[in-house]
């Protein structure tokens, strides 16, 4: 079991205690003491619901035994919480307007660094590698709606040593994650279930945000898997057989695939492979689970070897 700090914290980090920023009031007077306009463009919504604070906290696992890595620390809200339980903790943030106010609100925490950077251009491996000499770490986010997925696979897709991802994103992205076959089940829904096994944490509606976003919000835990949960011939295969099966939803996976040109199989040849396993050839690709579409991936990948199509 973990080591948990938090009660042992509050004497060396007695500002904690003090210090918060779910209040509307005190945290507004931190963000004009420096100066700060919300950004809309960098999508931010600072979080003030101390009880989704709690539930998102509690979910990442944060302990001494393992390091922190956040994105979007915003104000620090949720940076606090974690630098008080996590071994240690790194945020990265964007906008440099927070750089003082996280000064600030982080001053007392001798285990928190702070990094000024876009994280869609930072190398996670060589950061881990740098800050947390290559140990496991978790990640613990409040994202940005407009860039979540690209975040989120460049993380999966690092090679890092990431155990678990707990994150507050746009509810229909969250729901589109845990979905199983249907309706909200699409190319994100296999993508994360791939590498992940995602859990619903908590909601959150606009009034647990500063400002209000125009849309609920879901913290969902995605816990890394150690291996992916399907076996395929050919990874690439695989994900090019996802993202052209869900690329027209409208259409067939015949068809979606047929006019793929990341496939590039005859249509007569994908309605065989269909068949052979035991499916219709006006099967829609939500109807397909993640073990289907690795079958399918893995007679693709054998038809192309054997076209010379490698």
């Amino acid at each position: 079991m973990c080591y948990n700090p938090y009660k042992q914290a509050k004497s060396r980090f007695c500002e904690v205690i003090r210090l918060n920023l779910t209040s509307p009031s005190e945290l507004k007077e931190i963000l004009k003491r420096h100066g700060f306009s919300f950004s809309k463009s960098l999508g931010q919504n600072f979080l003030i619901d101390k009880n989704v604070l709690d539930k998102i906290v509690d979910a990442s696992g944060a302990c001494g035994e393992i390091n922190a890595l956040e994105i979007g620390p915003g104000a620090g809200t949720l940076s606090r919480e974690l630098a008080a339980r996590a071994k240690r903790l790194v945020a990265v943030e964007i906008d440099k307007a927070l750089i003082p106010v996280l000064s600030e609100t982080m001053a007392e925490f001798d285990n928190f660094t702070l990094i000024n950077a876009d994280i869609m251009d930072v190398d996670i491996a060589a950061l881990v590698e740098e800050q947390f000499g290559g140990e496991p770490f978790i990640v613990a986010a409040n994202l940005p709606y407009y860039i979540t997925t690209p975040i989120i696979m460049s993380l999966l897709e690092s090679g890092a040593d990431v155990r678990s991802m707990t994150l507050m994103v746009q509810k229909e992205v969250a729901l589109r994650m845990a979905a199983g076959v249907g309706k909200d089940y699409g190319a994100l829904s296999v993508a994360v279930q791939y590498y992940t096994r995602p859990e619903i944490v908590c909601r959150a509606e606009p009034h647990c945000f500063m400002p209000q976003p125009k849309v609920a919000s879901v913290a969902i835990k995605l816990d890394v898997l150690k291996e992916p949960a399907v076996k395929g011939k050919d990874t690439d295969v695989f994900f090019k057989v996802v993202k052209s099966a869900f690329g027209q939803r409208r259409k067939t996976l015949v068809n979606s695939l047929a006019g793929s040109p990341y496939i590039k199989i005859e249509k007569a040849a994908i309605i065989s492979m269909l068949d052979e396993m035991g499916l219709r050839p006006d099967i829609r690709g939500e109807k397909l689970s993640i073990e289907q579409f690795a079958e399918l991936s893995d007679r693709c990948a054998e038809y192309r070897a054997a076209s010379g199509e490698e």
